[in-house]
């Protein structure tokens, strides 16, 4: 078959391009579409340069390519797909839109769809001081057409995927369809086990709003007698910063080993966003670091908090108050004699999303789906009839009237 990948935009190495990347090695012969290539660093894309868009050529599109947000519905529209037999969008915005005919199968990976102009939109607005006058009415009118287009492409996909049931849940509030969860993968061989652990905490994030790195940062202004290490760096760090006491630490960015370093060493390590996946949980569980986790989208799916080898905890609400209390619990049942959460039980859990599950799953569904099609093709062709389920006859020879 002839193999279509289409990916948003292709500027960085983050976690839809992880999810890309396990994509690209099990269809190593695909080709490549996305709506821009900044790439430096083309290792994990297999070498391949993308087909783009005309946003490519567009003025500052390599550093504001998120400007021409608009005019990513036209512009994914363009790419002509039409000698493809299988069609493989890996989208969190626009790359489930393109365009596709009725004898080609279009399976959509969706990261989720797009935040920002369905539940997350008063959030959007409110962080990007978009609430009143005539840019706030312009941004609201962008994302109504964006929903609108969104809404509407959701009929050209004939199989959804995502990375958990919160996703799956959304696309079902969204597209009223159903999807199939297959997790992303976590590189644990990159992060290895440590059993000696120190006593500071660990967050590794960017510093964007939604993160809720403020609440960490407040909670440990409360609790001096703790350490809180802080990795990362993004528009909020100026905030960050300021909110910062002295038993807080910002590293700011850092490379990979010295983050690795830091997950290994870690008491725990602390998430407070709302995430639709989360790959950090894991890369800490990975080193044998125990999570306290927001209990809300994906952690829950991939943080065990119950009785049987359990390898982290959660707290209920974004408040500095509920973070305290989860730290205090966490402390309270493993700093004594016989710890709750062991970093072998950890390990284990991040290894059940090795890239060979994922990729085992990956094409076992694309295979199953190709088959189906197939079939239906064959009795399409030879006028065979759809098979008919057997349903049970009930009599009504005793029913009254």
């Amino acid at each position: 078959m002839k193999i279509a990948i289409v990916h948003d935009w292709l500027v960085t190495y983050a976690g839809a391009e992880r999810v890309l990347e396990q994509i690209l090695t099990c269809y190593p012969d695909a080709d490549l579409f996305s709506v821009v290539d900044f790439l430096g660093d083309r290792g994990f894309v297999r070498g391949k340069t993308a087909k783009t868009t005309f946003i490519q050529r567009l003025p500052f599109a390599k550093t504001r390519y998120r400007g021409y947000l608009p005019l990513m519905p036209l512009a994914i529209e363009q790419l002509d797909l039409s000698s493809y037999d299988l069609i493989i969008s890996s989208s969190h915005a626009v790359a489930k839109g393109v365009l596709t005919g009725p004898d080609q199968l279009h399976i959509s990976y969706v990261h989720s769809p797009i935040r920002y102009a369905w539940d997350l939109q008063h959030q959007y607005l409110r962080e990007a001081n978009l609430l009143h006058g005539p840019k706030a009415w312009i941004a609201r009118a962008i994302l109504h057409y964006m929903r609108n287009w969104d809404a509407r492409t959701g009929n050209g996909v004939d199989h959804f995927l995502c990375n958990s049931h919160f996703i799956a849940r959304r696309i079902n509030k969204i597209y009223r369809r159903t999807a199939t969860v297959i997790p992303p993968s976590v590189d644990f061989e990159g992060f290895t086990l440590c059993n000696d652990k120190e006593s500071f905490y660990l967050t590794a994030s960017r510093m964007v709003p939604y993160k809720r790195i403020d609440l960490l940062v407040q909670a440990f202004a409360t609790m001096p007698d703790k350490r809180l290490i802080l990795i990362g760096d993004g528009p909020e760090m100026p905030r960050i910063r300021a909110l910062a006491t002295p038993n807080v630490t910002l590293l700011g960015y850092q490379p990979f080993e010295v983050l690795r370093d830091h997950l290994q060493r870690a008491r725990a390590f602390l998430f407070a966003a709302k995430e639709d996946f989360g790959i950090a949980p894991l890369e800490a569980q990975a080193c044998g670091t125990p999570v306290i986790a927001y209990g809300m989208g994906g952690a829950l799916e991939t943080v065990r908090s119950g009785a049987v080898r359990p390898t982290g905890l959660f707290f209920e609400e974004q408040t500095v108050e509920s973070i305290v209390d989860a730290v205090q619990r966490f402390e309270a049942v493993q700093l004594g004699d016989t710890p709750r959460f062991l970093p072998a039980d950890c390990r284990a859990q991040a290894e059940r999303y090795s890239p060979s599950a994922f990729r085992a799953a990956f094409k076992a569904f694309v295979g199953e789906k190709i088959a189906s099609r197939r079939m239906q093709i064959e009795r399409e062709e030879f006028g065979m009839p759809e098979p008919v389920m057997a349903v049970e006859h009930k009599s009504t020879a005793n029913v009254p009237g």
